[in-house]
């Protein structure tokens, strides 16, 4: 057996078995796939897939086990090569981050500076995308570091610890009939048409159960992934923004109102893979986003079995 052949069985499983987009992803052949794939299986006398024709179909109960125990292999092989670049490239590498735009655009862009400047010759590579997104690439080893919202401490594979909190707020046009309300209610908000995140961005969940709660039906008129898109409407006079306090600025012009006491509190969590070597300067990055995470914190929560970590 060889380390191609474990690749191949692990894209083979993300790519939810389909063997043309594994081919893709590996830049290789089907065929060729198919190949290391039967002849791990032979080597091994189990089958690691059913199948229907060439077509994989399911994960067998003995390919559950190997997958554990490839993807430990390949974890550590990875962990190998950042052991080797801590110590033969101490000056040099490479810092992944996985992170949402909100996180990109309004949080990131101080850390990251003073981060430079103690790292100059370290290239950045900066992931953006959803929250499922960030998880995932954590997951396939694509990232060093991930931030975001939601889903990250959904999945028991990475280690999620708290970075900061934060609230909704309203924003809106300083003509608009709600300007004029110190502290809004949800039966405000319901009267009005709103502009907001799309679901699975920045807390939107939050937003959608409130409502629902109080059987409520609001009118959402515009969804966006971008803050700066839904406070540019909600300007232009289109309704009431639901957005991070982060993505605030004074500049805007806009009537800001707090909606902590709606929607609750949101935590923004900093994740690693779980196993996962890190390098000096990934645990530095994280001590600069917040006095919270010290490098001996983040070591013991990579060690341990829970997740819950008091801070």
């Amino acid at each position: 057996m060889n380390l191609h052949q474990f690749r191949f069985v692990q894209e083979a499983v993300r790519r939810n078995l389909n063997l043309t987009e594994t081919a893709k992803a590996l830049s290789t052949s089907q065929p060729g796939v198919s190949k290391a794939i039967l002849e791990l299986e032979e080597e091994l006398g189990v089958d690691i897939f059913v199948r229907h024709g060439k077509r994989l179909t399911r994960v067998t109960e003995p390919g559950q086990l190997v997958l554990q125990s490839v993807d430990v292999i390949l974890r550590e092989l990875a962990n190998l090569r950042r052991i080797g670049d801590e110590y033969a490239k101490q000056d040099g590498g490479r810092l992944t981050i996985a992170t949402t735009h909100t996180q990109a655009r309004y949080v990131l862009p101080t850390p990251v500076a003073q981060w430079r400047k103690r790292f100059p010759k370290v290239q950045i590579s900066l992931h953006q995308g959803t929250p499922q997104d960030v998880a995932r690439w954590l997951l396939n080893d694509e990232a060093d570091i991930g931030l975001a919202t939601e889903a990250l401490a959904e999945r028991p594979e990475l280690v999620t610890l708290p970075w900061y909190e934060w609230q909704h707020v309203a924003v809106m046009a300083p003509d608009h009939p709600l300007a004029g309300v110190e502290r809004l209610t949800l039966e405000h908000l319901a009267t009005e048409p709103l502009i907001t995140y799309q679901a699975g961005f920045s807390g939107r969940a939050r937003i959608d159960q409130a409502f629902a709660r109080r059987g409520l039906a609001p009118e959402v008129t515009l969804e966006a992934i971008d803050a700066d898109v839904i406070q540019t409407y909600a300007a232009a006079g289109l309704g009431v923004g639901l957005v991070a306090e982060v993505a605030v600025r004074e500049s805007t012009g806009l009537v800001v109102r707090p909606l902590g006491h709606l929607f609750g509190q949101n935590t923004a969590r900093v994740a690693f893979r779980r196993g996962a070597y890190l390098r000096g300067y990934v645990y530095v990055l994280a001590e600069l986003l917040s006095d919270r995470l010290s490098r001996p914190l983040i070591e013991r929560a990579l060690l341990a079995t829970g997740d819950n970590f008091d801070l």
